[in-house]
């Protein structure tokens, strides 16, 4: 019989894999007999061993006859690492409680039907809609071919991005910039353009909260940002026009490690799908406006997040430079108005 606290219980194994085993989902497992658990686990890394391995080498004594609580359907293919359902059908479980299907199209129900065909009984759909919302990076990678993006900004309440000068820091407070550090940690890169690189010689790591430092992307379609900028450290992605830099100045990039990559249109598609072929599954783009406004005209956000700062300006830079649209034409998003009430001081 299927018990929903230990499904809840794998789901929060999952979860301690955030930000460490892209392109890989994140997975938990727990592993029950008489109705206590004997066994649990969760993807640690890329390339390591998946939940139900942890699960099954951490349980003391046998797993023949259990059930198997696994927040993604146990995948049936070689990969960095044997096929987790073999493994499942070699230690003789006896039920097997699944959140969600394996979207991965070598996958996609294979798991499932290898392990029915092997006489252990599968039930599917337990708190999908909770595995599938924690998995939502993969689930758009493998269906897409491109990052999931979120779209992060701060504003001022009379909604600019930084003052005429440029100068955004800061509009948000040190809370909510730890809070989007967290957020880096978690995501495979960060993107910028130009003008945010020149108005904040930004470093985009992760130093308010423990974590690791996400990939730093830039696109700068003429290539004729200085170098020594503090973001082009070693393994930087540079997007350029082709043959936007001489020899010379793509020779100072790469001593720095900065990768260079040449792409010869505005459509950003094609680019996003080229960092998808380097295992990049989830993108935080942060700045500045003609960025943000060309990501939302083609349509390439799945989340924004936008921090409204207690701060008005009269005149500044927009969140978004794109042209101009009717109340018909508005680009209109999921959610409710939200109400903000604010006094002087």
């Amino acid at each position: 019989m299927f018990r929903i606290e230990f499904m809840q219980r794998a789901l929060a194994l999952a979860r301690r894999g955030l930000g460490y085993v892209s392109p890989n989902p994140m997975v938990g497992c727990v592993i029950v007999k008489n109705g206590r658990i004997i066994g649990e686990g969760y993807h640690h890394h890329f390339g390591g061993p998946h939940a139900e391995i942890e699960a099954i080498n951490n349980a003391p004594e046998s797993v023949i006859d259990a059930d198997v609580y696994v927040t993604m359907e146990p995948c049936s293919h070689f990969g960095k690492t044997p096929p987790c359902a073999d493994r499942l059908i070699q230690e003789k479980v006896k039920r097997v409680f699944v959140a969600m299907k394996d979207p991965n199209p070598q996958v996609n129900g294979q798991g499932i039907r290898k392990l029915a065909e092997a006489g252990i009984e599968v039930s599917i759909g337990h708190l999908e809609a909770e595995a599938r919302e924690l998995n939502r990076f993969f689930i758009h990678f493998v269906s897409t071919g491109r990052p999931y993006v979120i779209l992060k900004a701060a504003i001022t309440l009379d909604g600019f991005i930084a003052d005429t000068t440029g100068n955004g820091k800061w509009i948000s407070n040190s809370q909510s910039r730890s809070e989007v550090h967290r957020l880096r940690s978690q995501m495979d890169a960060v993107l910028v353009g130009a003008g945010t690189v020149r108005a904040d010689n930004p470093q985009l790591s992760v130093r308010m909260v423990k974590g690791r430092n996400p990939q730093n992307i830039v696109l700068n379609s003429s290539g004729n940002l200085p170098p020594e900028s503090h973001i082009f450290t070693n393994g930087t992605i540079l997007v350029t026009a082709p043959d936007a830099m001489t020899d010379e100045k793509k020779i100072r990039f790469e001593s720095r490690g900065v990768h260079l990559l040449e792409d010869n249109g505005s459509e950003l598609t094609p680019v996003l799908k080229s960092f998808a072929t380097m295992g990049l599954t989830s993108l935080l783009v942060e700045g500045g406006a003609e960025i943000f406004g060309a990501f939302t005209e083609q349509g390439l956000v799945n989340e924004f997040l936008v921090y409204v700062a207690p701060i008005i300006l009269g005149d500044g830079i927009p969140l978004f430079r794109m042209r101009g649209r009717t109340m018909a034409e508005a680009i209109r998003l999921s959610g409710q108005d939200t109400k903000i009430c604010l006094r002087e001081l």
